[in-house]
């Protein structure tokens, strides 16, 4: 079976090579709200509904999304419609922000952390993280109790684990070994 991520990437590609000549922001904000349309389970319903036209699907998809009249946005969604692509809009969305962030020479990064952080405590973080990686990042923080203390950041496909869960599974390895 085919992976999402293969299938969603061409559609991304696309979507940002026109995104490019015209609004790369405004084309990202229409691929998120796509996306979080597309992945509610009645909408995986209609889409794969039968007795409905690809037609129907569209002219439904696009007066819930409220997708502006922009003919190549219709157009990019009556080809995800006509494919049987639509309920991969969420990896396309994802795929596209990278593609933009990539373009844009950002990177996203999430920080974990057992516990709330200042304000001051992330920027910190950024600034050494934006002198590790090279480039300016996005960065959006969470709060996980399991850390038991200290953070784990993800920057790409990248993640430095300074939490104690992390040291507690590096010590149960490394004895168990």
């Amino acid at each position: 079976m085919v992976e999402l991520s293969t299938i969603a990437r061409p559609y991304a590609e696309a979507a940002f090579e026109v995104a490019k000549t015209s609004n790369v922001a405004q084309w990202n904000d229409w691929l998120e709200s796509w996306s979080a349309v597309a992945s509610n389970s009645d909408i995986s319903l209609l889409a794969n509904n039968p007795k409905l036209s690809a037609q129907q699907v569209l002219d439904l998809f696009v007066e819930l999304t409220k997708t502006p009249a922009e003919a190549q946005a219709r157009n990019f969604l009556a080809a995800l419609v006509e494919n049987g692509r639509l309920l991969a809009l969420p990896e396309i969305a994802r795929q596209f922000a990278e593609l933009k962030n990539a373009h844009e020479g950002v990177a996203d990064a999430v920080i974990a952390s057992a516990f709330p952080m200042s304000d001051a405590d992330i920027q910190n973080i950024r600034g050494a993280l934006e002198k590790k990686f090279g480039s300016k990042l996005n960065v959006a923080v969470q709060v996980d109790a399991s850390l038991i203390g200290g953070v784990s950041i993800t920057v790409g496909d990248q993640i430095l684990d300074s939490s104690v869960r992390g040291k507690l599974n590096a010590m149960k390895a490394a004895l168990t070994a």
